[in-house]
């Protein structure tokens, strides 16, 4: 990737080394005994090798789209968007990729329908499952989604909660795979909130997939023993380590140094504090020259608050590959919609 095409997001295929290691899924076919019907609420429930169909299925599609190539696969399907939280990411790449292959996304915020409020969340899965082929929800409560999931009979997409952002994970990882060619015996250091829902689903997908992961945060912002009580057993079978530390040395070595904003959504009272605690663990040039890697890559969900939890030096620098990552969630949400729907 040249310096112009960092600073200008421009599309970039994978090094041919890294891409020859793929086998992509034959125009995205995932066996529907396994997939389809099912919910995508986190990845506690996916085993490895269900997450690298996923990841061959992304390529396929990203493959596919850079080549101009046109599916209709959704002609007749709708999906309902139900959206809590705003978004730009999450709800261009569902809508796009839905459009694309012939389906019909219908938007519908806090505005537009009862969630939660003069209907109950069972009541309106209950409806909107008669109505739709699939729902996404993007919101505060993972428990909204579990019901969500359990009443209304079709596939429901976690688009972001509190608790878990599980597509953003699987285009985290495919962004990985597609810069080293590999994901076991990697190392991605989390620096930043340790406790929000980025940091989380990256514990758990990485210790799926044999990613080592390094959470560093204050100790005030640790992700909590939960999470790291589900990621344990799974970590003891792929090889991965997970480390949670409040030192910032331990980013040396990394391969991926990943950051997120300071105050989440929902937590703006928060501001002052957050700075006090985070400033410290600003990913800048020093702490990415701490990696030790020439190679290290810069990875953020975005949207970014430039100068705070990250320079501008790193994320317009030769280390970002913010952009491509941010691509790849049009094509993992492609992938996974193909193969619950």
């Amino acid at each position: 990737m040249t310096a112009a095409q960092r600073k200008t997001g421009a599309a970039v295929f994978p090094r041919r080394g890294a891409a020859e290691e793929f086998r992509p899924v034959t125009d995205t076919q995932l066996p529907a005994s396994v997939f389809k019907g099912r919910s995508l609420l986190n990845w506690i429930e996916y085993t490895p090798q269900e997450i690298a169909q996923f990841l061959d299925s992304a390529f396929e599609v990203k493959a596919q789209a850079h080549r101009g190539e046109i599916h209709q696969r959704f002609v007749g399907k709708t999906i309902a968007l139900l959206f809590e939280k705003r978004s730009t990411r999450t709800r261009c790449s569902f809508e796009t990729a839905f459009g694309e292959e012939g389906g019909h996304p219908v938007f519908l915020s806090n505005q537009d329908i009862q969630l939660g409020a003069k209907e109950s969340i069972e009541d309106t899965a209950r409806v909107l499952g008669r109505m739709f082929s699939a729902i996404e929800f993007r919101g505060y409560s993972q428990e909204h989604a579990r019901i969500l999931a359990e009443y209304s009979g079709v596939p429901v997409i976690n688009g972001l909660t509190d608790q878990f952002h599980p597509t953003q994970a699987l285009a985290d990882i495919m962004t990985l795979k597609e810069e080293f060619g590999t994901l076991a015996g990697l190392k991605l250091v989390y620096c930043g909130d340790g406790r929000n829902n980025v940091a989380r689903s990256l514990m758990l997908i990485c210790a799926k997939m044999g990613v080592h992961v390094t959470v560093i945060s204050p100790r005030e912002l640790f992700p909590d023993e939960e999470i790291r009580h589900i990621c344990e057993p799974f970590a003891a079978a792929s090889g991965a380590v997970i480390t949670v530390s409040d030192s910032v040395e331990q980013v040396e070595g990394a391969d991926a140094v990943y950051t997120d904003v300071w105050v989440s959504m929902g937590e703006e009272l928060l501001k002052e504090e957050r700075i006090r605690l985070l400033s410290p663990y600003q990913v800048n040039d020093s702490l990415i020259a701490r990696t030790h890697n020439e190679r290290v890559i810069f990875m953020h969900c975005l949207p970014a608050v430039k100068d705070e939890e990250v320079s501008v030096s790193v994320i317009e620098g030769p280390h970002s590959r913010v952009w491509q990552q941010a691509e790849n969630r049009k094509h993992t949400i492609k992938a996974i919609m193909l193969a619950l729907i």
